[in-house]
């Protein structure tokens, strides 16, 4: 269930990347874009991702504990 709560996790934290990146984008766009406030965004989608790199590692992680051992096949020893 670890597995399945880091995935849930990550995705969260893929929207609110994408929220971030949208913002960004108008900004962009826009012609009085804020040069301050593209600089949080950036921060933020930095610390994003890496936020939603660590819930991937912790999904992997929870995965593999759950997995039979001697990992993907089931066997041990190769």
């Amino acid at each position: 269930m670890a597995a399945d709560e880091a995935l849930t996790r990550a995705e969260e934290l893929l929207a609110r990347v994408e929220a971030a990146r949208g913002e960004l984008e108008q900004l962009a766009e826009g012609e009085a874009g804020s040069a301050e406030r593209a600089i949080e965004l950036l921060r933020e989608l930095s610390e994003l991702a890496k936020a939603v790199e660590e819930e991937l590692a912790r999904a992997q992680r929870a995965a593999e504990l759950d997995e039979p051992s001697g990992g993907p096949g089931g066997e041990e020893g190769a």
